[in-house]
Formats: C-alpha cells, sequence, structure tokens
C-alpha cells in the first residue's frame, strides 16, 4: 500500500491501496478518543481525496474503534464557541455522509459517544463480535453535537436513542445488528479483511452510480413521495445515460456480465 499525499495529524494515517482510500485512527492508548486535532484532519481527508479513488475504508487502530469525544477537549465555552464547536464536527462529518465516495466503516470494541457519530456517518458500518455501542453524554451533563440527534434516530429510532442517553445503556455488537447500529456483523479480528472486501466491490461500481446512492438516496428519503419519484426518474435517466454505464449494460446483455446469484 501506498501513503495518500496529504498532510494529517498524528492521530491519523492515510494509506491507498490501488482504488481505496484507508483512514486509520491512531491513538490507541487514547482508546481512538476524538480532539479538535483529529476532527479537522478527519475533514481535511475527506475533502482532499484524489479524484481516482473510488471507497473510503475506515477503521481504528488497537482494540476500540472510538470512545468518542476526548474529555480534554470539555472546556469552558460559552453558548456562541459551543455552537461553533459542534459546527466544526457536523463539517467534518458531512464530508463524510455527502462526500466524493462511499465510505465502510470497521467497528470493533469502544464505539461510544462521538465514535458512535462518526460510524453514523458511513454508509456501511461492519462491526465486529467486540464492539458495543454507547451514548453517555447524559450521565456527563452533556448533549451529543457531532450529529448523533439527525444520524443515530435515522438508524435506531428516537425511543433507543432516548434510553441510551438517559440511562447509558450499553449495546452489544449483536444487539446492534439487530436494531441497524451495523449492517454486518464478523468474528472478531475479520472486520477489516470484510470491510476492504466490501470497499473493493464499492469501488468496482461506476462513478455516477456511487454518486447517486451517496448524495441523492438519502435526499429523496427526506422527501414527499412526488418529489422523490420525480428526482428518482431524473437520477434514473442520467445515470442510465453514462457512457460505463451502457457498456455494462451491454455486456450484460450479451451475456458478458456477472449475474445476480445467492453468495455473489
Amino acid at each position: 500500500m501506498l501513503g495518500l499525499e496529504m498532510t494529517l495529524p498524528a492521530s491519523l494515517a492515510a494509506d491507498r491501496d490501488d482504488e481505496i482510500a484507508i483512514l486509520r485512527l491512531t491513538r490507541p492508548l487514547k482508546r481512538n478518543a476524538l480532539d479538535d486535532e483529529t476532527i479537522l484532519g478527519i475533514e481535511s481527508f475527506f475533502t482532499s481525496l484524489p479524484d481516482d479513488i473510488g471507497a473510503v475504508l475506515l477503521h481504528g487502530e488497537g482494540e476500540h474503534f472510538s470512545a468518542g469525544l476526548d474529555l480534554g477537549e470539555l472546556k469552558e465555552r460559552d453558548i456562541t464557541q459551543g455552537i461553533a464547536h459542534s459546527g466544526m464536527w457536523h463539517r467534518a462529518f458531512e464530508k463524510i455522509q455527502f462526500g466524493k465516495v462511499p465510505v465502510v466503516a470497521v467497528l470493533h470494541g469502544a464505539v461510544v459517544g462521538g465514535g458512535l457519530e462518526l460510524a453514523a456517518a458511513a454508509h456501511i458500518r461492519v462491526a465486529e463480535h467486540s464492539a458495543y455501542y454507547a451514548l453517555p453524554e447524559g450521565s456527563r451533563g452533556i448533549y451529543v453535537g457531532g450529529g448523533g440527534s439527525v444520524r443515530i434516530p435515522r438508524l435506531i429510532g428516537v425511543a433507543r436513542m432516548m434510553d441510551m442517553m438517559l440511562t447509558g445503556r450499553i449495546y452489544s455488537a449483536e444487539e446492534g445488528q439487530a436494531m441497524g447500529l451495523s449492517t454486518y456483523l464478523v468474528e472478531s479480528g475479520a472486520g477489516y479483511a470484510k470491510g476492504h472486501e466490501l470497499a473493493k466491490r464499492i469501488a468496482g461500481n461506476t462513478a455516477l452510480t456511487n454518486f447517486a446512492v451517496v448524495q441523492a438516496l438519502p435526499r429523496i428519503a427526506e422527501m414527499d413521495p412526488a418529489s422523490g419519484y420525480a428526482v428518482e426518474a431524473l437520477m434514473s435517466s442520467i445515470a442510465q445515460a453514462d457512457g460505463e454505464a451502457k457498456a455494462r449494460l451491454k455486456d450484460f446483455l450479451e451475456k458478458r456480465g456477472p449475474k445476480v446469484k445467492p453468495g455473489s
């Protein structure tokens, strides 16, 4: 693997494997806690991705994905400063959710607080059996500030998020899979390989289809049905008119393309 030519803080490391960019959280002794420097580095990484990257694989070094906000960042701020600080997290995670390419996150160990907010911004989440989820902000007298109020209820519902924040409830990897926090569940130690496999498959799609899924699909889901149908029809026609899409459809019709079958 080759490094990517971008300047990142010591808390992050970036590599590439052909068309896959790999971003690693590298604060294992701090359980990959997220400080301001790391958040700004995440924003810089996703803003600076080369044009030939087709997918991103995000994972954490050591025993945990991320235990969330570095408590050293809990400084006294007035309301204006607090809004600005939360906005910094929002901008960074927006670059993941509505960025250039799909993102696969590999989750293990603690996926807690801001770490869960980070994971929720990814498009596909692969959890190992060691993963566990919590939102302990209520017991600390704070509130989620990295977009969790928006993204996490869309995955698990408002009631479950309320329970997590009010009671400090911890969900296991199996429970998280059942309620939608992860999209794949694998044995401990197998997450990276599964995540890489999925990222490679995603990167093999046409860029325009991936763009439509990342940019249009979540917005269509928020629209009223009539508007959603109209945008879907527009996006579908744009995607089908793409030259690469036409070539792939021709290959399929002439029995040169792969068929959909179980296990493929």
